[in-house]
C-alpha cells in the first residue's frame, strides 16, 4: 500500500466513525459526574483504533501488523466495556451507547476480514523470540 492508502479501507473508515461517535459522546458527559475519568479513557481508545490500523498498514511485516491488530482489538473491547460505565452511571443517553456498541460490532466483522488478509509469509525473525508464530 502507498502513503495514506489505509484511509480508503472500510475498516479504517469505520474506525474513524467510532472515533467521531466517541468524541461526541464524551463531549456530552458532565465532568463532575465523571469520577472514573471515563472521558479520557474512551477518547484514547476511540482514536487508538484508527491510529493502530494505519500503523499496521504501514508496517508491512506480519508480526508488526499482528501487534497492531492486537492493540486495535484491545482498544475496541475496552471501549465496549467502558459503555457499561456510561450506562450504569447514566452519563449519556442510552441511544448513544447503543449506537457506539452497534458500530463496534460492525467494526468487529471488518476486523476479522482485515486480519485474515495479513500475509504470514511477509515476516522476518526478530530479537523478541517466537511470540507471534
Amino acid at each position: 500500500m502507498g502513503f495514506n492508502d489505509e484511509t480508503n479501507l472500510p475498516i479504517f473508515k469505520k474506525a474513524e466513525e467510532i472515533g467521531q461517535i466517541t468524541s461526541v459522546i464524551i463531549s456530552n458527559i458532565d465532568a463532575e459526574k465523571d469520577i472514573f475519568h471515563i472521558r479520557e479513557m474512551m477518547l484514547t481508545n476511540g482514536y487508538m483504533i484508527g491510529a493502530k490500523i494505519a500503523a499496521a498498514e504501514g508496517g508491512g511485516l506480519y508480526s508488526l501488523r499482528m501487534e497492531c491488530a492486537v492493540l486495535v482489538k484491545v482498544a475496541a473491547r475496552e471501549l465496549m466495556v467502558q459503555t457499561n460505565v456510561l450506562k450504569r452511571d447514566k452519563l449519556c443517553p442510552p441511544e448513544y451507547i447503543k449506537l457506539l456498541r452497534d458500530e463496534i460490532d460492525n467494526f468487529r466483522l471488518l476486523f476479522i476480514d482485515w486480519v485474515d488478509s495479513f500475509d504470514k509469509n511477509d515476516d522476518i525473525k526478530d530479537d523478541w523470540g517466537e511470540l507471534f508464530r
